[in-house]
């Protein structure tokens, strides 16, 4: 489904949300800047689809070394495509759930609206804490649902007018009408923190974006 709406991705994200998408990416990167900073930190950016969080993590550091990792091989081509435009970055093909990385490899992990699409999250959270160095962090930036009158109006929006510009420039009504979809299914950040306690995690946090429509969990190993 990802692979067959990477041509299209990038503008979809940029429309959909009005270029919020690129705000999020930022602060994200820039509330990690103190790892970032670090020479010869190594960074690995989880589900990285076409590399818009790995770039943007790119631009708060020039010494760390930043890895991008897509299970679909249509967004990586992208991703790679975009970095030869001067970004050297290493992008692989990887299974969130059986990375390819030796214990402890990571002094961050970052994941962009990606995690939730992981068939098993708590499987998730203790694949990041196993790269994860002792001391390292990581950073997960997940839509949610915001509360109140915004997030009844943000509801319309994004349940019955999304799918349908989704679908019209994309052609895939399938993928446009699955984005709401597991978000309505991803666990509140309730639960989410728990769950990232219970998978060993340290500091569990989450801060909300844009009134609560996207949000970041934070957690250290």
């Amino acid at each position: 489904m990802f692979s067959s709406i990477a041509p299209k991705y990038d503008l979809l994200n940029h429309l959909l949300s009005a270029n919020v998408d690129k705000l999020w990416w930022r602060r994200t990167a820039r509330s990690f800047s103190s790892i970032l900073g670090r020479p010869g930190a190594r960074v690995l950016d989880l589900c990285c689809g076409t590399g818009d969080m790995a770039f943007a993590l790119r631009k708060e550091s020039h010494a760390a070394q930043i890895v991008g990792g897509d299970f679909s091989h249509a967004m990586l081509k992208l991703a790679l495509a975009k970095s030869s435009r001067g970004q050297a970055m290493n992008w692989i093909e990887a299974d969130a759930l059986q990375l390819p990385f030796s214990d402890s490899s990571f002094d961050l992990v970052t994941s962009a609206f990606g995690f939730r699409n992981l068939a098993d999250y708590d499987a998730g959270l203790r694949e990041i804490r196993r790269v994860l160095k002792p001391g390292g962090e990581y950073g997960i930036l997940e839509f949610s649902d915001p509360p109140g009158i915004r997030g009844k109006i943000y509801s319309v929006y994004f349940k019955s007018v999304l799918p349908r510009i989704g679908k019209l420039i994309s052609g895939n009504n399938r993928a446009y009408s699955y984005l709401p979809a597991s978000v309505a299914r991803f666990p509140s950040p309730t639960e989410m923190l728990e769950r990232m306690q219970l998978a060993g995690f340290q500091g569990a946090s989450w801060t909300p974006y844009t009134f609560g429509i996207a949000g970041l969990y934070r957690g250290k190993r």
